[in-house]
């Protein structure tokens, strides 16, 4: 009994000593890390997260508007290569919308059509269209305004050279490492610390902004603090007035935040919500900007967001992720784990994705699952 009560008091004292140290060190998300993930059996961030965190709730529409289901409905069942793809990547939610109806849809691993997943950094689309919204509404300028108009700490050496259009493009010249399976990276500590802002804030500049394309989440994370500060909004609540609502969304919503206390959203990931909703959002850039007759997003942006800004950065435009198959120009919002909302313009065309992995991007920045889905949703269309 002495040798247990032994081992117990030195247990205590390293866990008390490792907890100091982690204080210590400004390390001490880690705490949260090990809580809400590690402890749980995942090695990154995963679909149901979203659950040990805090969210802001983001109203359902007031007038929702169903997606109508296509004349052929779930008339045809997944091809047998997309079937094994799903079953080996864990997809929870396939969908086909044809000419703005519900062509097919199915749902996996007790999920429904009404079941909340992560969307992780399908969220940076919204966020540069609220940066657009912002800008018609007379709360920034324009796509070149500096940074440093907005967040203090930009305002010294290269970092006055930053503007807003820089952050929605990637392209702020920012020290951000995007490594989610670092438990050190300043990736891994945005997603767990309790005050972003002040995370954001230290960071220091690399290389002049505006010149070429590097995908940093941190980006739109000050993009986010950008359109609070300009707009005096909390960022869910312009994303629900702006966009959830007269797009019509069935569902309410949730979008993470640092903390209670600091209520800053994790802008870069982490909206809860599920296929068809979240289609919405493609639908908007499909049709240029309109909805149901109304301009919500000015065209012009609309064209030049599904663009590529630099040529060595051919992958990415404002906001989106742009790619080309069999001569069709797709454009798509991506995030962690391989959640896709997929929008092909020349044949009226969304699919949409969520799962629990993916296989990883290689060669052109793009997944060749991402090719998969495209490939196997027109071979079940042209049955």
């Amino acid at each position: 009994m002495k040798y247990l009560k032994k081992i117990l008091k030195f247990v205590l004292v390293l866990l008390a000593i490792t907890v100091a140290v982690l204080y210590i060190t400004d390390t001490d998300y880690l705490i949260k890390a090990v809580r809400t993930i590690y402890m749980k059996g995942h090695t990154t961030a995963y679909l149901e997260d979203y659950k040990e965190f805090d969210n802001q709730t983001i109203a359902a529409s007031a007038s929702p508007q169903p997606w109508p289901n296509h004349a052929n409905y779930n008339s045809t069942t997944e091809t047998k290569t997309l079937s094994e793809l799903n079953s080996l990547t864990g997809t929870v939610a396939y969908v086909i919308i044809k000419n703005d109806s519900i062509w097919f849809e199915n749902y996996y691993d007790g999920f429904n059509k009404n079941s909340k997943s992560n969307s992780f950094s399908m969220a940076k689309s919204y966020v540069s269209g609220l940066m657009q919204k912002a800008i018609q509404d007379g709360y920034i300028k324009s796509l070149e305004q500096p940074v440093c108009n907005f967040l203090p700490a930009f305002c010294d050496g290269e970092a006055a050279k930053m503007t807003v259009g820089d952050l929605s493009s990637m392209s702020s010249g920012t020290n951000w490492d995007e490594a989610y399976y670092s438990p050190l990276s300043i990736t891994t500590r945005a997603y767990f610390d309790d005050d972003l802002a002040k995370v954001m804030n230290g960071l220091k500049m690399e290389t002049e902004p505006g010149q070429s394309f590097k995908y940093a989440s941190g980006d739109t994370q000050m993009l986010a603090m950008v359109i609070e500060k300009a707009s005096g909004k909390k960022l869910y609540n312009y994303f629900e007035d702006s966009f959830w609502k007269p797009l019509g969304a069935e569902n309410e919503t949730l979008w993470q935040v640092d903390s209670e206390d600091h209520d800053l959203v994790k802008a870069y990931c982490c909206i809860a919500s599920n296929a068809k909703d979240f289609a919405r959002y493609g639908k908007l850039f499909k049709n240029h900007g309109q909805w149901n007759g109304k301009q919500i997003l000015d065209s012009a942006f609309v064209a030049k967001s599904i663009k590529p800004r630099f040529n060595d950065g051919p992958m990415y435009g404002y906001g989106w992720w742009l790619a080309e198959f069999n001569e069709k120009e797709i454009f798509y919002m991506r995030g962690h784990l391989g959640q896709l909302v997929i929008v092909i313009p020349k044949d009226d065309l969304i699919i949409v994705r969520l799962g629990h992995q993916i296989t990883k991007v290689v060669g052109d920045a793009h997944s060749p699952d991402f090719y998969t889905f495209i490939d196997e949703s027109y071979e079940m269309l042209e049955k």
